[in-house]
């Protein structure tokens, strides 16, 4: 599905000025906020708009390129791009946005937190999170990282079921397997009964037999795992990809979830907004007049590009193909470069001469303007 011009989306003209543009996006955020039982899609359509007309270069880049020039943003799909992403590992990426000062409109729907504990119903063992630092390169391309991180799991000795090996769980005796028990707490108001979990069995409403003789009856051990992790082409830095039921074991419920978050180290000549890689390369005055090809670094190696004559300080040029793969669909942003003319600072006095000359027999303006 083609997407609508950023423009039209805000219902502004091209001409629209940046406070124009800004009072759109907060009419249109008030209209479609999905707590005011407003359309998410247009919702976030609006945003995507609003992210790139609201910056100057960027805006410049959609003007030039289109969307092509501004990459694709999280919000684009209408969602979480890297949502049910990663098959059998349950890999799933949250992400923020900025919310221009309307309070926590973008969490409303985009969810967030990754705190662990328990939430009502069966148990569940604590949700970790660690960080996993990346190369520039390895964001784009994707990589396989090895995580080793300290974390309770279950007992290989009692699989978590607290007991020695060949004995049974029988009912407990003091919640009479309920798993809690109710306690009076007196008030000012009188005796109030509160429920509790059940300190004998831990809320399972069953004890061991014989506790077991590895882990003492608590069904779990302080154990150090490796953890393969495939992380995807395209990742961003700020992702977090959550690992299902691959946290801390608690005995007689569930594992927590691991949440693993991603800092990109910055590259030194290339920047990246969504899925564009930005770079700028430097002409003399001499070839931004006659024209010339240069060579320019991307993240797949030295790529030739044209220059045209005439070219003015601050265009840019794109290279389709050369910039960050999308995470769903795995078809590359472009890569934009924008051109530096450098000005002599030291001239001889025959490149005076012939400088002069030329600005003489162009009447003024050395390049005829």
């Amino acid at each position: 599905m083609s997407k609508r011009d950023y423009y039209e989306v805000l219902g502004v003209g091209k001409d629209a000025s940046a406070d124009e543009i800004k009072k759109a996006f907060r009419k249109l955020a008030v209209e479609h906020h999905p707590d005011q039982g407003g359309d998410e899609t247009k919702f976030k359509e609006a945003n995507e708009a609003y992210e790139v007309l609201k910056d100057q270069a960027k805006r410049q880049r959609y003007d030039q390129f289109g969307h092509a020039g501004v990459g694709t943003s999280a919000s684009s799909d209408g969602g979480n791009p890297f949502a049910g992403f990663g098959g059998g590992q349950g890999q799933e990426m949250h992400f923020d946005f900025g919310d221009l000062g309307l309070g926590d409109i973008f969490s409303s729907f985009f969810g967030g937190g990754t705190g662990g504990g328990q939430r009502g119903g069966p148990k569940r063992g604590h949700d970790v999170e660690t960080a996993i630092e990346l190369t520039f390169e390895e964001a784009i391309f994707g990589v396989e990282k090895e995580l080793r991180i300290r974390m309770h799991d279950n007992c290989e000795h009692c699989k978590g079921t607290r007991a020695e090996p060949g004995h049974e769980l029988k009912t407990c005796e003091v919640c009479k397997g309920a798993g809690q028990v109710t306690q009076g707490i007196r008030t000012p108001f009188g005796v109030i009964n509160q429920a509790a979990i059940c300190k004998n069995c831990q809320g399972s409403g069953k004890v061991p037999e014989k506790l077991c003789t590895v882990c003492g009856g608590k069904g779990v051990k302080d154990t150090r795992q490796t953890i393969n992790l495939k992380i995807p082409a395209g990742i961003d830095d700020g992702a977090t990809i959550r690992l299902h039921e691959r946290g801390e074991a608690v005995a007689g419920g569930s594992k927590g979830d691991l949440y693993v978050h991603m800092r990109v180290r910055p590259h030194k000549k290339f920047t990246r907004e969504g899925t564009l890689i930005l770079s700028e390369e430097k002409i003399s005055m001499v070839d931004a007049a006659l024209g010339t090809e240069i060579s320019v670094e991307t993240v797949d190696g030295p790529v030739k590009m044209k220059v045209p004559s005439g070219t003015q300080s601050g265009a840019d040029f794109k290279l389709s193909g050369h910039g960050v793969p999308h995470v769903k669909s795995g078809s590359r942003g472009a890569h934009i470069v924008t051109i530096t003319v450098e000005t002599p600072t030291r001239l001889s006095k025959k490149q005076k001469d012939l400088l002069e000359e030329f600005n003489d027999t162009k009447g003024g303006g050395i390049f005829g303007l």
